[in-house]
């Protein structure tokens, strides 16, 4: 009724001299702005021309979404740096901002969202789980925690992966399941010789495994180690596949050994099994832990439940650490130990007021459900081989820009001549979002349910976007954020 009245008052303002009248200041107004625009630079007028023609160009400076950055932003500490857009609203693949502008998301959230935003199973999930209980603490038992620590460890065997799994420990976050191992890996060694000498902890240059202090002083980075110097004492660094290092490396002081098997962070870069199988030799010999860090390139993204199952047993880890994928966004974290391990590890020597929860548990029991499906990681295998035609064809492309196409499944790289992110900008721009990892390195880690037909979307997009970067004169209008990281963990 309301909308009638303002239609009809409208209609009746229409009076002949008043349309004479509106018309006359039309002409007036588009000769004024003919005028003005005339007066631009060829610069500015290109600009503003390609900003017409992109379908999701950043926020401006007086949009809703500005005004509500800048409104939040004293209030939170300033550790992040983010592009213009604000994600308001996540389905399957695609995520929208709070312009209503939508995405094609090949991130993920960093490799977690693994069975897409907001899966309908896990939102229903939550909404029950929330009215039954939440929290209880580990003061006392409740059935979830135990579920899925059951769970991972028939997965984890039924896959042919470390065939020594026993128990879980869990937790809340990637860093604190590193933490946890880190910790088991130092008490083992005090174990074997109480004399305190077999301590050391050993990581790999390029490695990623959070950015909690224990953590941080495995991940032998200056960009997130030098801050917050010293580092914890007792940590040595290798050569990443350096094989012939190995011996000189890992001693009979050594505790623990954390590697990924497939750095993520580090660009992306995959461990050959000649170096992973005698670093397990090496390990074995002097009575360390081997630790896997399958944060990111664990739970099918390989395309089978653990990347180091295609590996032979000899290469099998001590302990699994893992988070990202398991809970799909909800903040979850897992240690999986041998029995050798858990032996030595005693009440009261680790524990988490938060983890184990039962919503968490609950979720995460069915996400690795889904995860070790077969027809599931039948598909990432054949996804991936879909991304790496496409990739191969860009390379041939764009052979000053594309070097080498790195990765398994759907954990991929491109790795560039140089800094990419105006190629993200660009993607961006036009609707996809993709991130960086390394030094130069493109990084693909969409949700493991992505289609067929989302793939094309994403690489016509991408080829698009690595063309404005590559023609002289041509640029991305948006903000471009360098030196994206990992989430904090």
């Amino acid at each position: 009724m309301a909308l009638r009245i303002s239609m009809m008052r409208a209609a009746g303002t229409l009076k002949p001299h008043n349309v004479s009248m509106a018309a006359s200041m039309a002409k007036r107004n588009a000769s004024q702005a003919t005028a003005a625009a005339s007066n631009l630079s060829e610069q500015t007028k290109n600009d503003i021309n390609r900003a017409a023609h992109l379908s999701n160009p950043d926020p401006a400076p007086d949009s809703a979404t500005a005004a509500l950055v800048n409104e939040q932003a004293p209030f939170m500490v300033k550790t992040y740096a983010r592009p213009p857009p604000m994600f308001v609203k996540g389905e399957g693949c695609y995520l929208w901002d709070v312009e209503n502008r939508k995405y094609l998301d090949l991130t993920a959230g960093i490799a977690v969202n693994a069975l897409g935003h907001c899966d309908p199973e896990m939102s229903r999930l939550i909404a029950q789980q929330a009215k039954t209980l939440i929290h209880t603490s580990n003061l006392y038992h409740n059935p979830w925690t135990g579920a899925l620590s059951q769970l991972l460890i028939e997965k984890t065997l039924d896959s042919g992966s470390m065939q020594t799994a026993s128990s879980v420990f869990i937790c809340n976050s990637g860093s604190e399941a590193n933490e946890a191992a880190i910790k088991f890996a130092r008490k083992s060694g005090k174990v074997i010789d109480p004399s305190g000498a077999k301590h050391e902890i050993v990581s790999f240059q390029n490695s990623f495994h959070g950015r909690t202090m224990g953590s941080l002083s495995a991940t032998p980075n200056p960009k997130y180690q030098k801050p917050f110097a010293p580092m914890l004492p007792g940590f040595r660094y290798g050569t990443y596949n350096d094989v012939n290092a190995i011996k000189d490396l890992v001693t009979e002081n050594t505790c623990g050994v954390i590697v990924e098997p497939i750095q993520g962070e580090g660009g992306v870069i995959v461990a050959t099994e000649e170096f992973l199988t005698a670093l397990a030799a090496r390990c074995r010999e002097v009575g360390a832990v081997l630790i896997y860090d399958e944060i990111q390139c664990g739970l099918s993204r390989t395309g089978t439940f653990w990347a180091h199952a295609t590996l032979p047993k000899e290469a099998h880890p001590d302990i699994i650490t893992t988070a990202k994928a398991l809970g799909n966004g909800f903040p979850i974290g897992a240690t999986i130990v041998s029995k050798d391990v858990a032996e030595k590890i005693k009440v009261g020597d680790h524990g988490t007021t938060f983890g184990g929860n039962p919503l968490a548990c609950r979720l995460g029991h069915y996400i690795a459900s889904r995860l070790s499906e077969k027809e599931l990681q039948e598909g990432v295998l054949a996804k991936a081989q879909i991304f790496r035609k496409h990739f191969e064809k860009l390379r041939a492309q764009f052979p000053g820009f594309i070097t080498e196409i790195r990765g398994r499944g759907l954990l991929l790289g491109l790795q560039m001549s140089q800094d990419p992110a105006p190629i993200v900008t660009a993607a961006r721009e036009r609707g996809l979002l993709v991130i960086t990892a390394g030094t130069n390195t493109l990084r693909f880690v969409p949700p493991l349910t992505i289609t067929e037909e989302q793939i094309e979307e994403g690489m016509t997009i991408l080829e698009e976007a690595i063309k404005v970067v590559a023609t002289p004169g041509e640029e991305p209008q948006g903000v471009q954020v360098s030196g994206e990281v990992d989430s904090p963990n």
